[in-house]
């Protein structure tokens, strides 16, 4: 009999006829594939059976993080991945459904045929654990909606911490030219949006989806608002709490647990919303932007920081990914940077700043990534080897996704406008980071101007 390997490359690649770039090791030890390409690992058969009841990204994605595949020792995470992608990218890959037609096609049957013959054969393994299948409520209900929180952000605020660092911060980071470090380009991240929304001692900062409370501490201590942050995770604000009284910023700063849909005590003079607003859901979005419009006094501002994807081809259909929506973000949606531009703008707000940080959240899952791989025995005796399994995959193709351009992530700076029309942002964009940046260093004088913007406190 053929090694095992070589007959299983040669039926996958007669099926979707094209080279597979990668090498594969059977659990027999058999190898096949391009010399010095990475590899990937099946332990045992029913890696491939996973695979034959769910080609493509779910199939592959139950095998990792069970552990029947692993990535080979000698390859690295990132060079697989980019493998992998190159042919579920591919024309000739996103056209191919393997339905019943393709499945009893010459090539189908070649591929079951070397399965039978390998006894790869089966009912359906489990899928694991760590993989959401029941959900409750209505799409984007309030219900749903925190079971969908709780999933991802309530695994464990020291597991967090391990994958973040001392920041916290669980966002795209700011690289600059001076930033040395995670926690360097974090900090650079939360002062910019700051910056950007001009905030002032005395306004009122509305944080929506607070995270630990980074931002919100950071407004405080440097630019001497009055804070609120809202999360629906409740370990993220036991944590918040926690390091807002460590601070000393009880005074000035509160951690609620609230959904952006419950917040009953506006104005505020800025709203920040930061990696909040991909779970919203494209139907209701533009009731969660009519919302912080209505939180805001006229003239406030809101920084937006979201990640987006690619637009569709005309005709073709919103796919999301099924690894993510059903190991890291259930429900969770992308939409590209002109939709939620336009859902702004239909909700009343004048759109006067878009950035894109698409390189930046690049360098900081790879960050992300190496923190994780060098506390791993910590990680897995906190969370279970499969969590850790999945944060390692999203994390890494997700930094690759950004690198390639499929997905990307803008700040999205918009204002309420004053009844006579005026925005109260100065001519350019480099007087309003500037001034915002020297009110914020003086934060802690008595004698601060307020300038034209006056707080509605």
């Amino acid at each position: 009999m053929a090694e095992i390997a070589r007959q299983l490359t040669g039926a996958l690649e007669g099926l979707l006829g094209l080279p597979l770039p990668l090498r594969v090791q059977a659990w027999d030890g058999s190898v096949a594939g391009p010399a010095g390409a990475p590899a990937l690992v099946l332990r045992n058969r029913r890696a491939v059976r996973r695979l034959i009841w769910q080609p493509g990204e779910l199939g592959l994605a139950r095998a990792y993080v069970s552990g029947d595949l692993e990535i080979a020792p000698d390859s690295d995470l990132y060079e697989v991945l980019d493998a992998v992608a190159q042919v579920a990218e591919d024309p000739r890959i996103r056209q191919l459904r393997l339905g019943p037609r393709d499945a009893l096609g010459e090539r189908g049957r070649a591929l079951l045929a070397t399965a039978l013959r390998l006894g790869t054969l089966g009912p359906q393994p489990a899928p694991p654990a760590e993989e959401v299948r029941r959900r409750r409520g209505r799409l984007h209900s309030r219900l749903r909606d925190r079971a969908a929180i709780s999933h991802h952000y309530d695994v464990g605020n020291d597991f967090y911490g391990l994958v973040l660092g001392s920041s916290m911060v669980y966002s795209c980071a700011y690289w600059t030219p001076a930033a040395k470090s995670l926690e360097d380009a974090q900090e650079a991240k939360l002062d910019l949006i700051c910056r950007k929304l001009g905030l002032r001692p005395g306004m009122r900062l509305l944080d929506v989806g607070c995270g630990w409370g980074s931002l919100v501490l950071h407004a405080a201590r440097h630019y001497g608002v009055q804070a609120v942050g809202v999360s629906i995770s409740e370990e993220q604000v036991a944590l918040a709490r926690q390091r807002v009284a460590d601070a000393g910023l009880g005074d000035r700063v509160e951690i609620r647990l609230q959904d952006y849909r419950e917040i009953p005590d506006g104005p505020f003079d800025a709203v920040s919303s930061v990696g909040m607003a991909e779970h919203v859901g494209s139907a209701e979005y533009l009731t969660y932007a009519r919302g912080l419009y209505g939180l805001l006094a006229p003239g406030g501002r809101l920084l937006n920081h979201q990640i987006a994807r690619r637009p569709e081809l005309p005709g073709e259909p919103y796919r999301p990914s099924p690894f993510i929506d059903r190991y890291v973000f259930p429900d969770g949606e992308l939409s590209p940077i002109g939709t939620t531009v336009t859902r702004l703008e239909e909700a009343g707000f004048e759109v006067r700043d878009v950035e894109s940080l698409r390189e930046h959240y690049a360098l900081t899952l790879r960050d992300w990534v190496a923190n994780l791989e060098a506390h791993w025995p910590q990680a897995v005796s906190l969370v279970g080897r499969g969590r850790a399994r999945v944060w390692r995959l999203y994390m890494a193709a997700s930094a690759l996704a950004f690198e390639q351009n499929r997905i990307g992530i803008n700040q999205v700076l918009a204002v309420r406008p004053g009844p006579d029309g005026a925005s109260g942002l100065p001519a350019t964009r480099e007087q309003w980071l500037s001034g915002a940046a020297e009110l914020g260093r003086s934060a802690d004088r008595a004698d601060t101007d307020l300038g034209d913007r006056p707080s509605v406190r």
